[in-house]
């Protein structure tokens, strides 16, 4: 157990599989709360029950980050359930990589509305309540390719991923007297995340990945900032294969 996780409640989307799954195990672990939020609810429901085996508590609730009406519809029933959020992790992510020239609009759509569109809509379910109760932290999952960009093939995703690391920066500066914000960056993680490019790409990314760290990894780095005393808040955390030159 941990001081400072033990008893929080903890929100984790694309808490199904990889580094959202892996941080609801470690959590819970240390005694934390966890609420798990993903579209596949036979994979959340896979991962409650491993967490309860283990003696942890946790709880799983479907949804699609794309949804602002799903999003403060869970963040209300994981209040009323729990009683109360202290913090929100959003997980959920999409890496489809492809050369600009191929013009694939519906990759993009999709990357903006879940990288950066989810992001911005947990926030907006969650900054109320925490400014509200004087209290809280959100943990913003970028990436390596938030920092330096991801080209060729990861233009538009490096695009969403600097904007998490922007508005993570941002919110920092506008409600850090309250309100501890965090952004992860990540390298290769083992994640599903590779599974999500297809086409030109696809041989590349998985190549790529092979120097992949387990997604264990990330989730320390994750608590790691939450148990942090109240008054540290870790801004960004780089975390990456030491193989990994990008």
């Amino acid at each position: 157990m941990n001081q400072e996780i033990e008893g929080k409640v903890v929100l984790i989307t694309g808490g199904s599989t990889g580094i959202g799954a892996e941080t609801a195990r470690l959590l819970a672990a240390r005694g934390a709360k966890v609420a798990i939020a993903a579209r596949r609810k036979d994979k959340l429901d896979e991962v409650v029950t491993g967490i309860a085996d283990q003696g942890g508590t946790a709880r799983a609730y479907a949804l699609d980050v794309t949804d602002k009406h799903q999003v403060e519809a869970v963040v209300a029933a994981i209040v009323a359930d729990f009683g109360q959020l202290d913090v929100l992790v959003n997980n959920a992510g999409l890496m489809p990589i492809r050369p600009m020239a191929e013009v694939n609009t519906d990759e993009w759509d999709a990357m903006i509305d879940v990288n950066l569109k989810g992001t911005l809509y947990g926030i907006a379910a969650a900054l109320p309540r925490f400014l509200g109760q004087g209290s809280g932290h959100i943990i913003n999952l970028s990436s390596v390719a938030g920092i330096k960009v991801f080209a060729p093939g990861g233009t538009v995703y490096s695009g969403t991923k600097f904007a998490v690391s922007a508005i993570s920066e941002g919110l920092r500066q506008e409600v850090g007297d309250k309100v501890r914000v965090t952004s992860i960056e990540p390298g290769a993680v083992e994640s599903d995340l590779k599974f999500t490019t297809s086409g030109t790409a696809t041989d590349s990314v998985m190549d790529f990945y092979k120097l992949a760290i387990p997604a264990s990894a990330v989730a320390r780095a994750i608590a790691f900032a939450i148990e942090q005393p109240a008054e540290v808040d870790v801004n960004a955390i780089v975390i990456r294969p030491t193989a990994q030159q990008f």
